[in-house]
């Protein structure tokens, strides 16, 4: 049987989960497309406002993608095979889940930003905690994302110095963060989105083409160059391409644009499949176009840097046409990631302090100091604080999952799909936390024996407090009492 066969069937599983287990999940959270969305009782002309369903998923592809589902993958095809199955399950039952019930959430309760949302579900408590841990997340993501790119567009341009650079991405960001979506975001990330995808399946095609070897699945075997544990790391390692915090602080940015509540299940857990299938793509070529793990190691080089794969893929693959998408993969989608992160910052910060953004000068009051703040932090190096990210990240994935595990005991409909990868991903985390130098730097047989103690702890707290979801959490909110 042809290797690639097995390729074939994982984009297949992640398609078949969209048709089938998407609409399961839409059933538990009760979707209605009567229902009044806030695109159209909450319109503002600057953040609230119902734009096409097509257009808001190209954008929500976008929001959540960027190098996300391209750079995790490929580093984390350093551990085999298994990182394919980890992207096809994690995507169909845990992030897709995820970014859906977030984004619902979020219209039902609406559009608010996501630590209101985990407030509302798991208390006040959690709120604020996840409104300081979410602020920090979107500056650093914002920040990052703007050393990176400014550095190859000055290597590119034999400019040298990229202050020039940082500049110029400093300003768009500004402009993305203040105007209204439908101006800049609203325009270019379609865009960019549908390069995206002809980047990913040209890749794919270009790997069949030219007759790569696929992987086979009985080479489930951890192959990692230098030895690294498979668990907890590669759940770590592979975030938007499987499950990302990062996609609940950009879902309620469309939840404030959709026309319809059924069109969720193809907005949001259609996105976070398209963006599985092109972690998979990309997860491929990093096994398949170089013969051993230790052959992909040193194409990333000492720093691990999976923009030069994309360079050398892109490249022999595509020729010129190539060069050009691995130049919009590596410069541009960052960019695409750090504008909505600075933007969701923003929205974030006015529901702190219900600050109507409708008129320039308020969302000039909250965008001002956040950028102040995002320069000065740009002269750090984030070499070490970055480390934190994919830990961060995922930490915040597992918070929402909970949340949306608190809303379906609400509904007295079938939490168990929401409180399994829950529980799943409370594992990874504190195994990671336990054991990683960053963290406790435990041994690592006792990191894995407290991780699954404390999955288990979170889980028999989370079904001792079903009664207080019950009734304590609300399904929606009226427009004239919304909850603080």
């Amino acid at each position: 049987m042809p290797t690639v066969f097995y390729f074939l069937l994982s984009v297949a599983a992640l398609i078949l989960g969209y048709f089938v287990y998407s609409r399961i999940i839409e059933k538990i959270f009760g979707a209605k497309e009567e229902r009044l969305t806030p695109a159209h009782s909450m319109n503002d002309g600057v953040d609230y406002m119902a734009m096409p369903t097509w257009k808001v998923f190209l954008i929500q592809l976008l929001n959540i993608a960027g190098v996300g589902p391209v750079f995790g993958p490929i580093m984390g095809a350093l551990y085999g095979p298994a990182a394919l199955l980890w992207v096809v399950l994690g995507s169909i039952f845990a992030g897709a889940v995820h970014d859906y019930f977030s984004g619902m959430m979020s219209i039902r309760y609406h559009g608010k930003s996501l630590p209101d949302v985990v407030g509302y579900t798991l208390g006040n408590g959690f709120k604020q905690f996840m409104r300081a841990f979410s602020l920090l997340l979107l500056v650093l993501v914002g920040v990052v994302f703007v050393a990176a790119p400014a550095g190859l567009l000055a290597n590119l341009t034999g400019m040298g110095s990229a202050t020039l650079f940082v500049v110029i991405i400093f300003l768009y960001y500004f402009l993305a963060t203040i105007l209204p979506i439908d101006l800049i975001i609203g325009r270019l990330y379609p865009i960019f989105a549908v390069v995206l995808l002809i980047m990913a399946f040209g890749v794919a095609g270009g790997l069949i083409v030219e007759g790569k070897a696929f992987y086979s699945w009985a080479e489930w075997t951890n192959q990692h160059p230098k030895g690294l544990p498979l668990w907890p790391l590669m759940f770590i390692t592979i975030a938007c391409g499987a499950i990302s915090g990062f996609h609940a602080t950009q879902s309620p940015m469309m939840a404030r644009c959709m026309l319809n509540e059924r069109h969720g299940r193809s907005v949001f857990y259609g996105a976070m499949i398209a963006e599985g299938i092109i972690g998979l793509i990309w997860a491929t070529a990093g096994m398949t176009f170089y013969d051993s793990a230790q052959s992909l190691a040193a194409a990333m080089g000492p720093k691990n840097n999976a923009a030069l794969v994309v360079n050398e893929v892109c490249l022999t693959l595509l020729g010129s046409v190539g060069g050009v998408l691995a130049i919009l993969g590596v410069v541009v989608l960052p960019i695409t990631s750090g504008d909505t992160a600075f933007r969701a910052a923003r929205l974030l910060i006015a529901d702190v302090l219900r600050s109507d953004q409708q008129r320039i000068d308020r969302r000039l009051f909250i965008a001002v100091p956040l950028f102040a703040v995002g320069i000065a932090l740009a002269n750090v190096d984030f070499s070490i604080l970055w480390r934190y990210f994919g830990f961060a990240n995922q930490s915040l994935a597992t918070v929402v999952l909970w949340s949306g595990a608190a809303y379906a005991v609400r509904k007295g409909t079938n939490h168990w799909l929401l409180t399994l990868p829950a529980t799943f991903m409370t594992a990874v985390c504190s195994t990671y936390l336990y054991n990683a130098t960053i963290g406790l730097n435990l041994p690592y047989d006792l990191s894995v024996i407290l991780g699954l103690v404390s999955a288990a702890v979170a889980l028999g707290v989370f079904l001792a407090r079903a009664n207080w979801f019950r009734t304590n959490v609300p399904l929606e909110l009226s427009l004239d009492n919304l909850k603080a």
